[in-house]
């Protein structure tokens, strides 16, 4: 029985490859940097590991066997895995390159989004940062199977192997018709959440979950859904419609009402109800000191935006 042969080595391939490339040993030979004799020894020894003649050889000129054809092709394809591992590696060397995966709930991405895209491209140029806008339990799911690298929303999650990196507080405020009671008002007191009519948005959106849990701490003990909408932007117009009003964070504020004349904000007394907005990462994440570093960037440059930042 004969003996398992033996792995063809990168150099073996990168030879073979450079003479399929130009059908001659002393060209193949300059264009990698090999001497002739090695070059020929390379192959030779290519061809004894696959245990196929890769090669026709004449006096005046190399062709590539039926076999060669074929196994030129897929050396290239190997050839170019190993080129990419490489790259792969360096980015993995040097922070704030290569792909970064950015998960994003939808009350977040159209108010944070332009600040965390500038950040990106004027500190992190070689940083290719992809968005996937997707409600909380999705990305946690894509978090914990690797499909996301870091998310951006708000907590607390409370998720074992969840890390968060918090970045700011922001008020909530009462966003009414023109001709409601409480419009363009300051000091409100949450007590008045007992009896509005209040719009949410639909089942899954963390903000829902909210908003309730602010009505539970003002004493209401439940927000029946005559009428739910799947964005803010919705949820605000149907506020404009006379329907009823609603919560909207601060930073969401002068996008959704400038897209009406119908609208009015209103402020609560202190300590107003809250929400905090972080970034989280899986516990003990290879690349988390450059999460930590991005987030105090970001707490930096969204020191202009309508909020409190915060420190871990």
């Amino acid at each position: 029985m004969s003996g398992k042969k033996r792995q063809p080595s990168l150099a073996q391939l990168r030879a073979f490859d450079a003479v399929a490339e130009h059908l001659h040993f002393r060209d193949a030979a300059a264009a990698i940097g090999m001497s002739q004799p090695a070059l020929s020894g390379a192959v030779s020894a290519l061809e004894e590991a696959l245990g196929v003649t890769l090669l026709e050889r004449t006096t005046r000129k190399v062709l590539l066997s039926p076999a060669g054809e074929r196994l030129a092709v897929r050396t290239k394809a190997v050839l170019a895995e190993v080129g990419a591992l490489l790259e792969e590696a360096e980015a993995v060397r040097a922070p704030f390159t290569g792909a970064l995966r950015l998960g994003v709930i939808p009350t977040v991405a159209p108010y944070l989004l332009p600040t965390v895209l500038r950040l990106v491209h004027d500190r992190y140029p070689d940083l290719d940062l992809q968005v996937h806008e997707e409600q909380t339990a999705s990305l946690l799911d894509g978090l914990t199977t690797g499909r996301l690298d870091l998310l951006l929303l708000a907590v607390p999650l409370g998720v074992p192997g969840v890390a968060e990196l918090p970045l700011f507080d922001e008020d909530f405020v009462l966003v009414t018709p023109l001709d409601h009671r409480l419009g363009g008002r300051e000091g409100i007191d949450r007590s008045v959440l007992r009896e509005l009519n209040l719009l949410l948005l639909d089942e899954g959106h963390c903000l829902r979950d909210q908003a309730l849990d602010i009505c539970r701490e003002a004493g209401r003990a439940d927000v029946p859904a005559t009428t739910t909408a799947a964005g803010l932007s919705t949820l605000v117009q149907l506020v404009a419609g006379g329907l009823g009003v609603t919560l909207l964070p601060r930073t969401a504020v002068r996008v959704e009402t400038s897209r009406s004349s119908q609208l009015l904000t209103g402020s609560f007394a202190d300590p107003a109800p809250t929400r905090r907005v972080a970034l989280a990462m899986r516990t003990g994440a290879a690349r988390s000191a450059e999460y930590e570093e991005l987030a105090a960037a970001l707490r930096e440059a969204m020191a202009d935006l309508p909020v409190r930042t915060v420190s871990e």
